[in-house]
């Protein structure tokens, strides 16, 4: 019992730091850099404030594989609300996340979304998403990563999904490398609808970038494949039966 409430009471401090965090970032909005640095500054802070009212730690795999001078397209698994947080915090790069824009509903924390320098897209209207990748290749041009989840939303069981092909299109328009990134760990902080937060240790795991080498839909399949198959080999099962698994072997789960 004590747990839960320890555990909810995390959960609200988290929620809590994210809507003074949007807050202030509406506030700067009138002195936000165009590069949008100052609003990815606020971000990191609003992540490490996140994961340490969250008794979250996360430790890194095969950074020193990236060269950290260069733009890519990160491209991960997504089980729980701390991923963000995780990569945000841990990732010495300039990202912006690509999310989902129903987000941008939710009040105050929604708004700084909405308003800052990240790009939402809208999956249901297909000239509204158009113009979303658009922007992202954009960002990526003028010198900034970006970030998506190939899943296209939080795992509901734990289990790595299909994935969609929305982030390989991104790195084949802009001709910019794919970093698999692998999670592992983050769902059973806080599974899908749960507003209890279990504190457990997670893991970034980085492969080798992989290179554009074509174009059109044919190359946009053959790097989601390769990418699936890198995180795949590094994602440890966070499903039921292994829900407290994290760290040790990396078996292969597709």
């Amino acid at each position: 019992m004590t747990g839960g409430i320890i555990g909810f009471l995390r959960f609200a401090a988290g929620a809590i730091i994210s809507i003074l965090s949007a807050a202030v970032i509406i506030i700067t909005l009138p002195v936000k850099a165009k590069s949008g640095t100052l609003f990815h500054a606020i971000s990191r802070f609003w992540a490490r404030a996140v994961l340490a009212a969250g008794g979250v730690s996360v430790t890194l795999r095969g950074l020193d594989k990236l060269d950290l001078s260069c733009s890519y397209v990160y491209v991960s698994n997504h089980a729980s609300m701390f991923d963000i947080p995780a990569i945000l915090a841990s990732v010495p790069d300039q990202i912006r996340i690509v999310y989902k824009k129903e987000l941008e509903v939710i009040p105050v924390f929604g708004w700084g979304l909405k308003w800052g320098s990240y790009i939402g897209i809208d999956r249901r209207r297909g000239a509204e998403a158009m113009r979303s990748l658009e922007e992202a290749v954009r960002k990526i041009r003028n010198g900034a990563s970006v970030l998506l989840f190939a899943e296209g939303t939080r795992t509901q069981d734990g289990h790595l999904q299909p994935f969609k092909r929305g982030a390989f299109n991104i790195a084949v328009r802009a001709g910019i490398p794919v970093v698999p990134l692998t999670i592992n760990g983050t769902y059973p902080i806080l599974p899908k609808g749960s507003m209890v937060v279990r504190p457990k240790p997670v893991e970034l795991v980085f492969e080798t970038p992989i290179p554009v080498e074509g174009t059109g839909k044919d190359e946009e399949m053959r790097l989601m494949e390769k990418v699936h198959e890198a995180i795949a080999r590094n994602y440890v099962d966070q499903g039921p039966e292994e829900g407290d698994h994290t760290g040790g072997e990396h078996g292969s789960h597709s």
